[in-house]
């Protein structure tokens, strides 16, 4: 297995503020994404909802109108046996057939009465799924092209930014692989910690980047010597002296134009 190469603390500065450098162009490519990603990923699931929801409707309305063609042709056999019951009727041999046979044709009467009001029900029924559907598919349609501006506006992003972020990605992989492990470890959990995830800062105006809180000079003459690692007191990152960081920063500067 291979070894890393011994280095100085300098150097260890060096690679861990490259490092950052490297992940906060990330950031910044990230960020000029935003919650684009999300709103699409949210747009794509309102649309498929929507679509659900408007098949969903149709399969109502299918079912609806086959209910409504069973209902009239149970009414079309009903009046066919009252037919037949009413021709029966006039060659009975006594009254209790007659009743037995109007007593059918009352049965048959009720049964279209009762088919005639589900008919009325369903056609109801129809009068608002259609409605439903008008305004689902209203706001299908403007989901849709919300979702399709959304879509551009993040592959236009995307078309800028894909090939850089994936470039630095692996130079950001590479640099890792230059730095103990101990030190990754320590640089990433502090990045994570900290809410613009800069783990490794520059002193600036006596203080660490981005704190108020001052550094003692004998601390900053330290810093300056380069001989140690040292991190803040306060937020836990780690400390560069502000001349290393400006050399770091032109050197990759030039190295980001480059991708």
């Amino acid at each position: 297995m291979a070894t890393k190469v011994e280095t100085t603390v300098e150097d260890k500065l060096r690679a861990l503020y490259d490092l950052q450098l490297i992940d906060s162009r990330v950031d910044e490519i990230r960020n000029v994404r935003g919650e684009l990603p999300l709103e699409v990923e949210d747009l794509e699931d309102d649309v498929l909802g929507l679509k659900t929801r408007m098949d969903k409707l149709k399969s109502d309305l299918e079912t609806i109108n086959y209910e409504i063609g069973a209902k009239k042709n149970l009414i079309e056999e009903a009046k066919v046996l009252i037919k037949k019951y009413a021709d029966q009727q006039k060659n009975v041999r006594n009254s209790r057939e007659f009743n037995s046979l109007a007593k059918e044709v009352e049965f048959q009467e009720l049964e279209i009465q009762l088919a005639e009001k589900n008919i009325k029900e369903f056609k109801v029924q129809i009068e608002q799924k259609k409605e439903v559907i008008s305004e689902t598919k209203e706001r299908l349609s403007e989901r849709e092209a919300h979702l399709k501006h959304k879509k551009s506006e993040l592959d236009a992003i995307l078309a800028e930014t894909d090939k850089e972020e994936k470039a630095l990605l692996a130079k950001s992989e590479k640099f890792e692989k230059q730095i103990e492990d101990r030190l990754v470890q320590a640089y990433k959990r502090i990045r994570n910690n900290v809410k613009n995830g800069l783990a490794v800062v520059p002193v600036e105006r006596g203080a660490s980047g981005g704190s108020f809180f001052t550094i003692p000079p004998q601390v900053q003459v330290e810093i300056a010597s380069r001989k140690k690692i040292i991190t803040d007191e306060h937020s836990g990152r780690i400390l560069v002296d502000p001349v290393l960081a400006e050399e770091e920063q032109v050197k990759m500067h030039k190295m980001f134009s480059k991708i």
